[in-house]
């Protein structure tokens, strides 16, 4: 319970060191780190019985070779993309927001650090410190959710974009 206490008070400090767009960022990699573990769990647990279901009323048609059968195939394969797809653009504007949240706190942090030197007259490293940390922090939060998210996001692309391409190799026509 005390470690608990503890933790919570720790990421109080924190917050309170990096200012109010701190917070903003630290939603926002909580909503997208979320986004990015529903495709993970989708990729290794729904997508498995949905596409054995596509293949399955692929391999039941009779008919395989014309024209219909191809829109058909076509059709079914895009279904599968959209839904492997899902949330990824999503996702790629959260990334894309993180590091611009993150030079919006650099800025209101620069804001307050000028404040301090026009109330002090030639600004004393002191009180500056306060202002300069809340310009760097949000900073650094920005960049470190936006480069997690990156990485994340490319490989649930790859891994759509494979699936895709293996399930069109697996639905054949007969020729």
């Amino acid at each position: 319970m005390v470690l608990l206490i503890d933790s919570i008070n720790a990421i109080r400090d924190f917050l309170d060191t990096g200012g109010q767009v701190l917070l903003v960022i630290g939603v926002l990699i909580f909503a997208m780190w979320l986004l990015i573990l529903e495709r993970f769990i989708y990729f290794f647990n729904g997508y498995r019985a949905y596409k054995n279901t596509v293949k399955k009323q692929w391999a039941q048609r009779s008919e395989r070779n014309s024209w219909h059968a191809e829109q058909i195939r076509q059709a079914q394969v895009s279904r599968v993309s959209m839904r492997l797809n899902a949330n990824l653009p999503l996702i790629n504007v959260m990334v894309a927001l993180c590091p611009l949240l993150g030079l919006l706190g650099t800025v209101t942090g620069m804001i307050e650090v000028f404040d301090v030197m026009a109330i002090t007259g030639t600004g004393s490293a002191r009180s500056m410190a306060s202002g300069v940390s809340k310009a760097t922090i949000p900073t650094m939060a920005g960049m470190v959710g936006a480069l997690s998210g990156v990485f994340a996001s490319t490989y649930l692309q790859r891994k759509a974009k494979r699936e895709v391409e293996l399930l069109q190799d697996t639905m054949v026509l007969d020729h």
